[in-house]
């Protein structure tokens, strides 16, 4: 594997682990900071503003600044604002999503919107999954910030966008636009923010049905950690494989 200029990596399995920092997943990102690599922690998770993310992984002794985090809900906005700049959307997520629609000029709205956008949330309320139905049965299109379908909690496992958006799709007939990963639109929205090209950048995932694939399409080098949710007997029944396995991100020499 030739030695890449930058790196994208997962978050959750990558870098942290619940509410835990992943051991020498700091060293990394401090080594990252000192050799001036290009680098950014790219996250399916739409709840939080790279403010927040920051400020939550800083809490736990991880210091990755604001500027270094991309979200799906970012990836989400930036789209919808290639395609259709200044429309309109109703959006069931928090503020990690609404944010970013804001701020690409989007107007929030329930009254005849260009899109119904379905993101995370802490707690999904029939009324207005019924109203995206709605919505979406009368001409909206329909985005999704990714196709997880569940996500991490400290109880376990919770609902997360693929799994509503399923339901969504059930009852209106009408399948969604997924933008995060493994979408490739999600990496090169990534690398424009970052302003890289993808032969130069490795991805860090530890999932192979998404990071792993997402850098595979977009001709990234891919490292696989073993951190997360994959085990190495797992990406024998994968049809493409890494470039490069590991434990964790203690084991990349930069």
């Amino acid at each position: 594997m030739t030695q890449a200029k930058s790196y994208i990596m997962d978050m959750d399995g990558v870098l942290v682990s619940g509410r835990t920092i992943i051991p020498g997943a700091d060293a990394f990102i401090q080594q990252l900071e000192d050799l001036e690599i290009e680098f950014l922690v790219l996250t399916n998770n739409p709840l939080y503003t790279p403010g927040d993310l920051a400020h939550r992984l800083q809490s736990i002794g991880l210091n990755v600044p604001e500027a270094r985090i991309f979200t799906s809900a970012m990836a989400t906005a930036r789209f919808l604002h290639s395609q259709h700049s200044g429309g309109t959307a109703f959006v069931i997520g928090e503020s990690g999503l609404t944010e970013a629609i804001h701020a690409a000029g989007y107007i929030i709205t329930d009254h005849a919107p260009d899109y119904v956008v379905l993101g995370e949330t802490h707690s999904y309320n029939l009324e207005l999954i019924t109203k995206a139905i709605r919505l979406i049965v009368d001409g909206a299109r329909f985005i999704a910030t990714n196709p997880d379908p569940v996500g991490p909690a400290e109880g376990g496992l919770v609902p997360a966008c693929g799994a509503m958006a399923a339901l969504i799709e059930a009852a209106s007939g009408v399948s969604p636009f997924f933008v995060g990963k493994p979408n490739p639109l999600m990496m090169r929205t990534a690398l424009n923010y970052l302003d890289v090209h993808s032969e130069n950048t490795t991805m860090i995932g530890d999932r192979m049905d998404t990071d792993i694939l997402a850098g595979v399409e977009s001709g990234m080098d891919t490292v696989l950690v073993l951190s997360g949710v994959t085990r190495r007997e797992d990406v024998n029944r994968y049809p493409y494989r890494p470039t490069r396995i590991v434990s964790s991100v203690a084991e990349i020499t930069l």
